[in-house]
């Protein structure tokens, strides 16, 4: 790979440009992985590798909206979802604004309005339009969205084939990792989007009820798995990529404590139900309670009362409530709240990373994810051990989404992809049915509101000190 500035031919609709690629240094808080460096000598593996990993995450995005018409992707269900098609505009933005523009000289972007429209909350890159709104952009066209993908992979193509710094690998990886999240919101959105839809059609067509039932008789077992205190090590530890919120590495003190071995269920969730839980104000937070009575909160978004039984809206349609299915799409108020009428609490984002630490192994095989094409939680398996840890549904911690010590957001733009959402959400952990493989670790922190329920969030079960 050459080593001074190369300067390639990129085409765009109108004119001829030339990329040249500068040498910066990389930044201390995004990290490039390990995975994209030479094991035997640490050096960059060569561009096609790079190469290789952007079009298998931009591929799998469009995968994901194969099933989907035009006006399905025009749809935004409410203000916190986004449209499919604004999705597929925005990802690409953002590889155009943060790795295309700064290094290509004379880059003409693909259309000067589209930094507009599909600027998500970038002040530092100038205005936007409320969140609320883009439903309303019916213009441009998904054809037009799609000739923008295409042309932003050409230019990526072309830089990564001449090879590139360190600093465009870095964005590059960045963006990656952003566009996998985006992956997740295209399903959790489009689920939304279809559940209010009277017709309540289904994303993934032709496809009959995920997991077979299991009946209560063989639920998964529950376990306790106890920990010392002490001093523990959080965050990232260096071996692969990372966001910022991951780092820096810093330590700890946690109290001895003791985690469940698997997921709230089903049906231990319908027995909070039938004791009243929604109905108790005793078992709320003050703010969660107001939430309860504003909006006529009674079960889980997508539970349906059927006759003397329950259903459950999923991505294959509407399906009978499994009981050893995890609990899932409720709130940081309602697991709290569930938390309580147990007995016992949530845990800490802390604690959950020194459980999620002691697996000895956290290979992504055999895990609920994304790949496994299900887009809905599995029961667990009558083993002993550790379980659901990643994958499944999203673990809501007590822990408030905070920086840690000595954080420093990242200079310019980038600083606002993180650090400027650190005040009233709460900490999620582990990943998701939605979560693609090689998205999720364990210092991986999520993070939402406390009244959200749209994404794949479900309860893991804490307590203090250690069983007696």
């Amino acid at each position: 790979m050459p080593t001074s500035p190369s300067t390639i031919r990129c085409k765009r609709g109108a004119g001829l440009g030339s990329v040249v690629v500068p040498g910066r240094g990389e930044t201390e808080l995004f990290t490039l992985s390990q995975s994209l460096r030479d094991e035997g000598t640490g050096t960059r593996l060569p561009s096609e590798h790079w190469l290789e990993r952007y079009h298998q995450v931009r591929n799998q995005t469009m995968d994901l909206v194969a099933t989907l018409t035009p006006e399905d992707q025009m749809v935004q269900s409410m203000p916190d979802a986004s449209p499919t098609k604004w999705h597929l505009a925005h990802t690409t933005w953002f590889f155009e604004t943060f790795v295309l523009a700064p290094h290509v000289t004379g880059y003409l972007p693909y259309d000067e309005r589209y930094g507009f429209l599909f600027n998500s909350y970038y002040k530092r890159l100038g205005p936007h339009p409320s969140r609320t709104t883009r439903g309303t952009f019916s213009r441009p066209t998904l054809d037009e969205v799609w000739s923008y993908r295409t042309h932003v992979d050409n230019i990526i193509r072309d830089l990564l084939d001449q090879g590139a710094s360190p600093e465009v690998f870095r964005l590059l990886e960045l963006g990656l990792n952003h566009e996998q999240q985006h992956q997740e919101l295209i399903i959790t959105d489009i689920k939304h989007a279809f559940w209010v839809n009277p017709v309540r059609p289904s994303y993934q067509p032709g496809q009959s009820g995920t997991p077979v039932d299991v009946e209560p008789a063989s639920m998964p077992l529950l376990a306790w798995f106890c920990f010392d205190g002490g001093l523990h090590h959080i965050g990232h530890d260096g071996s692969g990529f990372a966001f910022d919120n991951e780092l820096p590495r810093h330590t700890v003190f946690i109290e001895p404590f003791c985690i469940a071995s698997r997921l709230v269920t089903n049906q231990e969730y319908l027995a909070f139900i039938a004791d009243g839980g929604y109905r108790r104000p005793e078992l709320w937070l003050s703010d969660a309670w107001d939430h309860v009575c504003r909006n006529g909160w009674a079960a889980p978004l997508y539970w349906e009362q059927a006759g003397y039984g329950w259903t459950q809206f999923t991505c294959q349609g509407t399906v009978p409530l499994r009981p050893a299915e995890p609990v899932c799409h409720i709130s940081f108020y309602e697991a709290d709240a569930f938390a309580r009428w147990a007995g016992m609490r949530l845990p800490t984002e802390f604690e959950w990373e020194i459980a999620a630490s002691s697996l000895k192994n956290t290979g992504a095989a055999g895990l609920n994810l994304l790949e496994s094409r299900t887009y809905h939680p599995r029961a667990g398996s009558r083993q002993t051990g550790l379980q659901q840890v990643f994958g499944d549904a999203w673990e809501w911690t007590s822990s408030p989404y905070t920086a840690y010590p000595g954080y420093r957001p990242p200079a310019g733009a980038e600083g606002e992809y993180n650090g400027k959402f650190m005040c009233n959400q709460m900490v999620l952990r582990g990943g998701s049915c939605a979560t693609p493989r090689s998205h999720i670790r364990k210092s991986y922190r999520n993070f939402f509101p406390p009244h959200a329920r749209w994404q794949f969030s479900g309860v893991r079960l804490a307590h203090d000190g250690t069983v007696e």
